[in-house]
Parts: C-alpha cells; structure tokens; sequence
C-alpha cells in the first residue's frame, strides 16, 4: 500500500491491479481515451509551437519541450490514475505557456526555465501545505480570468488575420469546426477540434503547401534537452506568481470541477505537490508548469461505467508515453505546414477557453477590477522589465481593494 506524508489525500483501498485495470477497459473506455489524447495533441501542440516559434526557439527546443509536456506528464498521469484509482489526466498549463510568449521577447530562455523551477518548488510546499484549498477561494476569479483573457487574446486575433490572410486553409477549418459544433449531434462522434485539423491537413495535401524539404524526418526519437536554469529576479517577479494562480486556481481548479462533476473525489493536495514536483522535473528538458487539465479529463469521463474512467486515464498517459518519444517527427511534420494552420488550430483551441474567461471576468463582482487586469495585461507594458501580466494582476487586486472592497464580503 502506498502512504503519502499528511496532508496528502490516502489512495484508493485496496490497491490497483492489473485485472482491476484490464478490466475496466472496453470499447468506450478506449474511445474515450483516444479522443481525449487526440485533442490534447492538437490544438494545445499548436499553441506550444506558435508561443515557441514567435519567440526564437530552435526546432530541437521545442521537441524537448513537447517531450516533457507529453512524455514526463504521462508517467505523471498513468501513476495518479493508478494510486488512486481516479481519472486524473496531467499535462501543460495552456495558459502558462501563453505567459510565457512575452517573456521570451525579452528574458533569455534559461532564466525563464528558471522560473519554471521556482514555480514547482513553492507549488510542492503549498501542496504539503495543505493551505491550496483556503488559497483557492481566497484569490478573486474575475481577476485572475481577466488576466488570462488578455494572454489568450492574441490567439484568437491570430485566427480571425489567418482567415483573411488565408481565407482556403483557415477559413475550410473555421467553417469545419462552426458546423459541427452547431451539430452536437454529429460533433459527439466528430469533435470539431480534431476534424477542424483534419479537414485543414486535406487543404494542405490537396494544394501540396506542405514544405517538403522542412518534413523531411532527420530524427525519430526525441533527445531531450537539458536546459542549464538561470535563477534571476526579473523572471521570478514577471513569471512565478503567474504561473502558480494559474495552475492552481484556472488549470487544477477547472480540473477538480471537471472531476468533481463526474462524480470523482479529487485529492486536491496531491494534485498541488504532484503538479509542483513534476514541474521541476518537465523544467530540466525546458518545459512549462504541469497541471491537471480539464478538457481532457471532462472527455474521458464524459461516458461509460465511472469504475472505469480511471483506465481511460491510464491509457491516455501511455499514449503521451509513444508521442513524447517521436516529438521530433510531430514537431518537423507540424513546423512544415502553413502558418495559417497552426495559428487556425491554436486559435480554435482557446475559443472556448477565451469565452469562458470573458464569462467569469465580467459576469459577476470585481467587474471593474477584472477590466483594469485586462487591459493592462492586453496593453503589453513592461515596467522594470516585467511584463503586462504580473502588473495586470497586482493593479487589478490593487483596484479590487481600493474600490471594490464590499465584493469580497459575499460570494463571488
């Protein structure tokens, strides 16, 4: 039996076995995780490679990158789902990654890896903590969305300028994904995500726009590399606060709904140390904060038995096992299409993600506080070398306290 320090949450009594495993797997249970799997190795790549690419990172950085946010996380996820018996699906915070794209302009990559490291570290305390929980509904969600609303922005600008740029790639995309999500009923068998990156690698086949030379495979299998950090206060006050409210409250906060909603009990402390630890380890091979994420837990527990989402888990994880390992073949394949592509796929991804930000910023208290975080984080500024959104957050709690002080006496 495996025991965890308190206050770390016990796992499941008994523990897993292999039949306990095997068993739960079915038809539905694969589906679901295929599914689940495919969509995390689209839209969220693409994201990855859009953030990596503006901000000069080599080819071989970013294979490392997806190497660690798919390889490292699905050790992650095959561990949490088997100790507890539980569907708990880790990968890479989408919105760190955005946060990330500023801070490249401008902080070499090995100080912002050093922030990774930082960001890990004091997630491991909070979560050994205990505190998470009390920390969690003590920040001000409107804030912190109308954060993560400004990062999220330039993606789905990116969108909108790639469709008129590129009206016959992104535009057959845009209108593959449109139709099938206003046809749930369709959409349930092809999700619009995935057939919005299908029907855009049919353009670029059929039109031969794919950059042959640039696809080229000169490397199968990943080499990761290891990124010296470089610890320094700029990045630190520019990244790590950031980066642990939105782990915690938007990325594990969304994934314990997700979970809870299915009717799952989520060890929220371990997830905390869990996330903390595990980032320090994705830092080595120069990847983002880990997290749980919530769509792809909210798609493998979406049907079947719910003594068996815990094995979809299990699956997806070994799935991030096989496409960390071939990250060069992925990354060279997806570097060789379009632009438009990538900029389309990525800002499809964050539709959902941008409206659901918009709604919680602005559809109930802290209205003004959340606009300034806004604002602030879409204008860009950089004071003392730290970027738009650490100011955003600091003056949008700084506004909250000073004009909207009555909204923290009633729920938000």
């Amino acid at each position: 039996m495996v025991r965890f320090p308190s206050p770390i949450e016990t796992p499941a009594q008994p523990g897993t076995t292999v039949h306990d495993f095997t068993s739960a797997l079915g038809a539905t249970t694969l589906a679901n995780a295929l599914i689940g799997f495919i969509f995390a190795a689209s839209g969220p790549v693409a994201v990855i490679l859009a953030v990596g690419t503006q901000g000069g990172l080599e080819r071989e950085a970013l294979a490392s990158w997806i190497f660690g946010s798919f390889f490292i996380n699905g050790l992650l996820t095959i561990a949490a789902c088997w100790i507890y018996r539980t569907p708990m699906v880790f990968f890479w915070t989408i919105p760190g990654t955005v946060l990330v794209g500023p801070a490249l302009t401008h902080l070499p990559f090995e100080e912002i890896v050093g922030a990774f490291y930082a960001t890990g570290l004091l997630m491991l305390l909070l979560g050994f903590s205990g505190w998470v929980r009390r920390a969690m509904s003590a920040i001000p969600m409107p804030i912190v969305m109308g954060m993560v609303a400004g990062v999220f922005l330039q993606f789905g600008t990116a969108w909108v300028q790639s469709v008129v740029v590129d009206a016959w790639l992104a535009g057959t995309m845009t209108l593959v994904f449109l139709l099938l999500s206003a046809l749930p009923s369709i959409g349930k068998y092809l999700p619009p995500l995935i057939s919005a990156l299908v029907a855009g690698l049919l353009v670029i086949v059929f039109d031969e726009r794919i950059a042959v030379e640039a696809a080229a495979v000169d490397q199968w299998f990943t080499l990761p590399q290891v990124i010296t950090p470089v610890f320094s206060w700029q990045a630190m006050f520019e990244l790590v606060l950031p980066l642990v409210i939105t782990v915690l409250v938007v990325q594990n906060g969304q994934g314990v709904a997700v979970l809870h909603s299915a009717g799952h009990s989520a060890p929220v402390n371990f997830i905390t140390a869990a996330c903390g630890l595990w980032s320090v380890f994705a830092a080595v091979v120069g990847t983002v904060s880990t997290c749980l994420t919530g769509p792809t837990n909210a798609l493998i527990s979406s049907s079947g038995e719910r003594s068996s989402h815990f094995a979809a888990g299990i699956v997806v994880g070994m799935l991030a096992l096989v496409f960390g390992l071939f990250a060069p073949v992925f990354t060279q394949w997806m570097l060789a299409c379009p632009p438009a592509f990538i900029a389309t796929l990525a800002g499809l991804a964050m539709l959902k993600v941008l409206q659901a930000a918009f709604t919680t910023a602005f559809a109930g208290k802290f209205q003004l506080s959340a606009l300034v975080t806004f604002l602030i984080t879409v204008s860009g500024i950089s004071i003392l070398n730290i970027g738009a959104p650490f100011w955003g957050l600091v003056c949008g709690f700084g506004v909250s306290w000073l004009i909207e002080r009555s909204d923290y006496r009633e729920p938000v």
